[in-house]
């Protein structure tokens, strides 16, 4: 039987199906050469060099200059018309042949002499016991490791914090109000309390098994996914315990010198975006310390041909790659495009600029190259630096690109003009071609593939409305158009959640001739926790206030409570249009992290984190603005 294909795991959440994890005997496999040979092979592999070295020398009769041709780049500061050293002390230029001639004959000494010491060593090293050898190398161990435990404790430069608005309070006058907002805690403490009971250090949980959970998006690791996805939920909550209690875990246990392969996307998204937001809200330095940890880890993903980074890289090798469902090898327009937020908050706090430049770089190229109709395909190869297949979407695969657009322009203080510009180009298109009105007067966006539109509106895509609404105000005087146009998607996903038998939304839904906003397929019925249509009714409530977004919110967060609620927890349900539905078993670590905290602020007021101070990230951890006179980074055309 054929092992089904891995569903995509890009865009702001696409689920992974669960194969669990591949069998491995556990148990080293016995050792059939002594360490005494394996240490004479590498020891014989060092004379073997040093002898080539010394017998392809190039010769000075034949040969000006010992020239790599690589010097203008690694050692950019030498001046080739000047006779020059590398650190090494090799001349670089110079027309001086006597100079030349005496510095080839003390490299050949230099060579001779690591020769003879080469052997002694090994001579010694054969005098040993096997106890010695074995000894030995565990010393050199210990202090590799040592030298890495060193370079992590190296203290950050002191950076100021902006000035942060709105980390508590948000209490409702409304006695009503107040008590949802009660209920929405008390389901996040439901939530909560059986995953520190269950699933502790596990990405997620399975809270009917009651067992900790994992996909292969976190790859084989225990990385307590959901305990840095919730700590910013917790803090906002007031529920102080519970963030000590992750924060413990994470200065004692979170280890990402592991041989795990992880999403780039999600492990930024979700642990590094966490992370951050859970410094700022804190103060405490333990999570800003272990997000840049956490970077360091992710920019060998970077190492490709155009700088356009794979989808997975190994947190220990470095090693990346892409996909093997993606579109001819392609990297993925959600995933590369949703980085710009976490990575210039970590150039901001390290003052290490490597991360802003990553970013900006990927910016650049995108500008640079051809769009048909104006629109982004989802598909980007990184080792050619051509699209892949033509296929378009503002639900997965595309989605959180676009809002990452708007997004770096807010969190600039509205200073990064390029970001708006292309913010404001991509969505002209997206409405030209892709936003439709089906037959029964319901707005939706479809899909662009193959040269034509498909019908058809994922759940995913509902977070749209909420973005219509938070770029409205700068939009190029269409500030009430794209409110209307926010205002008429979230009633659309309304429409989706109430035309099911357990008023939650399936994962996609078609509007083919007399079927309107109700998924067919099978396959699309399910309901994971997401939280991308909760999330435009709060954005929409803050700009509006119109008590339907609450209304609506509520019908949402009773029938989770209602549905999705079991004892161990919260989970998915796996057909929405079935009265008596079945259990994925999944507490997916977005749904503390998303899906409760959208719930809670819509039943708090506008003074709990007020987005004129702070920016949410795709996974709805909050990052506060930049203002100019906390940066300088070169997005501000001040600075320029």
């Amino acid at each position: 039987m054929t092992a089904p294909a891995l569903l995509p795991l890009s865009g702001r959440r696409i689920p992974p199906l669960n194969l669990g994890p591949p069998s491995f005997p556990h148990h080293r496999a016995t050792l059939r050469l002594s360490e005494k040979f394996i240490l004479l092979l590498i020891l014989s592999a060092f004379i073997t060099l040093c002898f080539g070295a010394f017998f392809f020398l190039p010769d000075s009769s034949k040969h000006k200059r010992f020239d790599l041709g690589l010097e203008d780049v690694l050692i950019p500061h030498v001046n080739a018309n000047k006779g020059a050293r590398d650190p090494g002390g090799f001349l670089i230029h110079g027309p001086d042949e006597p100079r030349h001639r005496e510095e080839e004959e003390r490299l050949r000494n230099k060579i001779r002499a690591d020769h003879e010491k080469a052997l002694e060593e090994a001579k010694e090293k054969l005098k040993k016991s096997r106890e010695e050898i074995r000894a030995e190398i565990q010393t050199e161990k210990n202090k590799v490791v040592q030298d890495i435990k060193m370079k992590e404790k190296k203290p950050l430069p002191p950076v100021p914090i902006p000035k942060l608005s709105g980390i508590n309070g948000g209490d409702p006058e409304d006695n009503d109000i107040r008590m949802k907002r009660e209920k929405i805690k008390e389901m996040m403490k439901h939530a909560w309390d059986n995953y520190r009971t269950y699933g502790w250090g596990h990405n997620e949980l399975r809270p009917i098994a009651k067992k900790g959970h994992s996909t292969n998006i976190f790859g084989s690791s225990q990385m307590g996914a959901t305990i840095v996805d919730a700590l910013d939920t917790l803090y906002i909550m007031g529920l102080h315990d519970e963030f000590r209690d992750g924060q413990k875990w994470i200065k004692e246990s979170l280890d990402f010198s592991v041989n795990s392969e992880v999403s780039v996307f999600e492990v930024n998204i979700r642990f590094i975006g966490g992370l951050l937001a859970a410094y700022y809200l804190s103060g405490e330095e333990i999570f800003k310390i272990k997000a840049v940890q956490l970077a360091e880890k992710l920019l060998p993903a970077f190492n490709t041909p155009t700088g356009i980074p794979w989808a997975m890289v190994n947190l220990k090798s470095g090693v990346g790659r892409n996909w093997g469902w993606a579109s001819a090898g392609s990297s993925i327009l959600a995933e590369f495009g949703t980085l710009h937020m976490e990575f210039v908050h970590l150039s901001y706090l390290t003052g290490d600029p490597v991360y802003y430049k990553k970013v900006m770089h990927i910016r650049k190229l995108l500008q640079k190259m051809d769009r048909p109709n104006g629109l982004y395909p989802n598909y980007l190869n990184p080792r050619t630096g051509r699209w892949g297949q033509y296929h378009t979407s503002v639900g997965g695969l595309g989605d959180s690109f676009y809002e990452y657009l708007l997004k770096a322009w807010l969190m600039s203080d509205k200073t990064d003009i390029e970001a708006r510009n292309m913010y404001d180009d991509a969505i002209e298109a997206i409405e030209k071609h892709l936003i439709k009105k089906s037959r029964g007067g319901l707005t939706f966006i479809g899909e662009w593939k193959n040269g034509h539109l498909e019908k058809k509106m994922g759940h995913l895509a509902c977070f749209a409305g909420g973005m219509f609404a938070l770029g409205a105000d700068g939009s190029r005087n269409k500030a009430g158009h794209y409110l209307e146009l926010g205002a008429e998607i979230a009633r659309t996903c309304h429409e989706s959640y109430d035309r099911t038998a357990l008023k939650l939304g399936p994962e996609s839904f078609k509007f083919d001739g007399a079927v309107e906003a109700v998924a067919v397929r099978q396959a699309e019925k399910y309901y994971i926790l997401r939280p991308e249509v909760i999330e435009t009714y709060w954005y929409l409530w803050r700009f509006t206030h119109d008590p339907r977004y609450r209304q609506w919110g509520w019908e949402a967060a009773l029938a989770i409570e209602k549905y999705c609620r079991v004892s161990g927890g919260f989970s998915g349900v796996k057909d929405v249009y079935s009265s008596t539905p079945a259990h994925d078993d999944v507490q997916q670590s977005f749904f503390l992290a998303e899906t409760l905290k959208y719930l809670y602020l819509l039943f708090s007021g506008d003074d709990l984190l007020p987005l004129d101070h702070w920016v949410f990230n795709t996974e709805a951890h909050p990052l506060p603005v930049l203002h100019l006179a906390n940066t300088t980074l070169s997005g501000n055309p001040a600075v320029r």
